[in-house]
């Protein structure tokens, strides 16, 4: 072993420049060579590749994004972009991988261990939907970007008596409208993985009315409805005045938290020594504190766990 290669790929998640740094930054106290691959796999496939140094991965670690830029890439789910991507990993001297992003991403990781070329993958993506790990890269500070924005929409809808409906990322995954509605006090939160009845939302909106309540804020994650849909659905069985917020890709953007940074550094760390280990087709993540890392097969297979428990609790507090 000695050239690494790194990418990101799929949606970009605040915490991605951390965990390229640590990545680059281990693999040269080890006396390894880093190769940064820009573009996801479509800069593989092209041969978009250059050498990082430490400098490179300077001044990077509170930056949101990713220094190595993302992008979609259809023709590498075929085995002829698959061939051509480990061509360039092999003109490179490339001899591992490093893939930080989510599911989609994964996969790519796993086509190319199976082809003989070890790859690690790091959990990257603000949905917390990837499997073997408590939380993702991206996710704690989604989270409190959206926070801030409910603590401010909530000044404006005491201000003016209303009921705001604020729609959330989560086409599978409801975990950032989850903990950003039990965070921020939300008085209905809509996911994908439980269900939710049109009725008992307007007669608790109705409860709330009669003990004086003259607001509210109800979280939809994108995989249940838009937020404008949602808004005409609640109009047929309550008549309320209600204003609609689409958060929309502020929720991927802005400076990592403390804990995505440190999560970035500690995930990148392990993904290198794994590696050096002779260890591919594995993910790393994060259970009770402890860095752990599974299979890439069992990672895909399995969907990630929701908190029903912390789904109910969020009903309760909000009666």
């Amino acid at each position: 072993m000695k050239k690494i290669g790194i990418l990101t790929s799929g949606g970009d998640a605040p915490g991605m420049n951390a965990a390229i740094r640590a990545v680059v930054r281990k693999s040269i106290y080890n006396g390894l060579e880093a190769y940064g691959i820009y573009q996801g796999y479509s800069g593989l496939i092209n041969g978009n590749i250059k050498q990082l140094e430490l400098g490179s991965v300077g001044d990077i670690i509170h930056r949101g994004g990713t220094m190595l830029r993302s992008a979609r890439c259809d023709e590498f789910k075929t085995r002829e972009g698959q061939q051509k991507g480990i061509e360039q990993l092999k003109k490179f001297g490339i001899d591992a991988l490093v893939v930080i992003g989510g599911d989609g991403s994964f996969m790519g990781a796993k086509a190319l261990t199976e082809q003989g070329f070890p790859c690690i993958g790091v959990p990257a993506t603000i949905d917390n939907d990837i499997s073997g790990t408590q939380f993702t890269i991206g996710f704690d500070t989604a989270l409190n970007t959206v926070l801030d924005a409910i603590d401010r929409i909530r000044d404006t809808a005491s201000s003016h008596e209303r009921t705001f409906i604020i729609e959330v990322m989560g086409r599978d995954a409801g975990d950032i409208a989850l903990w950003s509605g039990l965070a921020g006090g939300a008085e209905t939160i809509l996911v994908p993985e439980e269900k939710y009845d049109m009725e008992n939302i307007a007669e608790r909106l109705r409860s709330g009315q009669k003990r004086g309540k003259k607001h509210s804020i109800i979280i939809v994650a994108e995989g249940v409805m838009s937020a404008t849909e949602f808004a005409e659905e609640l109009k047929k069985s309550i008549d309320i005045e209600t204003r609609v917020s689409v958060l929309g890709h502020i929720q991927r953007g802005g400076t990592p938290t403390g804990f995505d940074r440190v999560l970035a550094s500690r995930l990148g760390a392990r993904a290198v020594e794994l590696l050096m280990e002779g260890k591919g087709g594995r993910t790393v993540g994060i259970e009770k504190d402890q860095i752990v890392d599974n299979d890439i097969l069992s990672v895909l297979g399995q969907p990630r766990n929701f908190s029903s428990d912390m789904y109910d609790l969020s009903q309760i507090l909000s009666i």
